[in-house]
This record gives structure tokens, sequence and C-alpha cells, in this order.
């Protein structure tokens, strides 16, 4: 069977990459079944689906080790883990297709372009502060960049693929995602706004910071040197009726 990598799926060049819907010992293998998840699966449920069955065909297992198995779970995962070589396999897999003529949806089609622009920056910012405060380990899986961002499947495709196209996002060896040196001078040249960048990140994901009111500081401030000169001096001297001069009377 001839089929596209995801090299050229995303750039247009012809490479064929035999790993695409075979497993290490040269068959044809459906990853999704190999991994016991649906076609739409997120990357959590992956990766967790991944975790339990690589431990239990590990060669080091005892019980259970298979080599051939864990090669083809590993396999399965390496594909299925990289967002465009997961595009390629559900193409050739068949996923998600059209079995009617689709229609065009019109007017909101118009109104919705440039909708994205906010999240394919959004996925340049976590990807630009994580390769600057870990730069020995710049790479994020996908499944974090998933659970970050406010987007769906599709819509988060949709951006990755716009972003490996322009050469601003790459994949490392294990599918992480890394911003580029032209994804960081483009943040650099075009510096975004909090306003255009926070609503496309989950709350949970961004760090809040609790700062206590400089007002509240002061006046914390204030009562502690009044309480301290209250107790070192005695009561403050004053002209009411209620207080008297420190010097008694004859």
């Amino acid at each position: 069977m001839v089929y596209l990598s995801f090299v050229e799926a995303l750039t247009g060049d012809t490479i064929f990459d035999p790993k695409m819907s075979t497993s290490p010992a040269g068959k044809f293998q459906d990853h999704y079944e190999v991994l016991g998840v649906d076609p739409r699966a997120d990357s959590e449920k992956l990766q967790s689906a991944y975790a339990e069955l690589a431990r239990k065909y590990h060669p080091n297992n005892p019980e259970t080790g298979d080599q051939e198995a864990f090669d083809a779970v590993n396999a399965a995962y390496e594909v299925l883990s990289d967002p465009a070589q997961r595009f390629a396999f559900d193409s050739i897999k068949g996923v998600d297709e059209d079995t009617n003529c689709p229609q065009f949806s019109g007017t909101e089609f118009f109104q919705s372009m440039g909708s994205d622009a906010g999240l394919r920056v959004a996925l340049l910012c976590i990807l630009y502060e994580r390769r600057k405060k870990k730069p020995l380990k710049p790479g994020l899986p996908m499944r974090y960049v998933e659970a970050m961002l406010n987007a769906d499947l599709d819509s988060l495709f949709f951006v990755l693929w716009y972003a490996k196209q322009r050469g601003w996002v790459s994949s490392d060896d294990k599918s992480n995602l890394l911003i580029t040196v032209q994804g960081m001078d483009y943040l650099d040249s075009n510096r975004p706004s909090a306003a255009m960048v926070l609503p496309h990140i989950k709350p949970a994901s961004i760090v809040t910071k609790a700062v206590a009111p400089a007002n509240a500081l002061v006046a914390a401030l204030d009562a502690a040197l009044a309480s301290r000169a209250f107790n070192s001096e005695g009561p403050p001297v004053g002209t009411g009726s209620a207080l008297t001069s420190p010097a008694g009377t004859n």
C-alpha cells in the first residue's frame, strides 16, 4: 500500500514512511486497535492506554512480556501521539471520512476567518515559555498542549498544521512539540497582548499569584508600629476630656 508520511502531509514532499500503517513485523496494523482506544480518543487517553500496555508487554515483565506486542504498541503510540502522523494515518484508515457531499457554511465561514489567530499565538506563547524556562528540555507532549489550550482537537490540529507549514513549530523524535527560531522571531516581531492570548489558555493552566494590596500592607505596618509604641511608652498624651497630662496636679 502506498501512503503519505506526516512530512508529505505537511510539506507536499514525496516521502514514504513504512511505519505509518505497519507494525515492526511488516504487517498492517490498526494503531487504534493495538492501543484499544477509539479513533476520537484524546491525548490523555492515548497516553494512559500506552502506559498500561507498555508495562504489560515490556520484555522485562516475567509474566506477560512480549517483545513483538511491545514493539507494536510503541509503533502505534509513536504515530498517534503526533498530530500530523495521526492525521495522515486517519486518512489511510478513513476516520471521519465524508459519506455525503459536504456543504459550505456560507456567511459563517467569512465571519470566522481569522478567529483562529489568537489560538495560533497562544500555542506559540506556551512553547516559547517552555523553551525559555527549560532550554534543555524544550518539547511539550501533545497531551499537555491539549490540556492547556482552550480548543477542540480539530481547531488545534488546524493551527498546528499552519504553524508547521510556516516553520514556527516542529516535533522532536518523541513527537513533542517545540517552537523554532522562526516561531520565536515571529512573536518578538509581533508582540501579542494578554487580551489576545489568555482567552485561549485554560484558567487552570495559568499561574495565579495572590498579592496583597499596597494599602493593606501599609495599614498592617501602621498598626504594628502603633501597637509597639503603645506597649513601650504607655498611652499617648492628648487634650481631650478623657486624657490628662502625664504631670499630675498638686
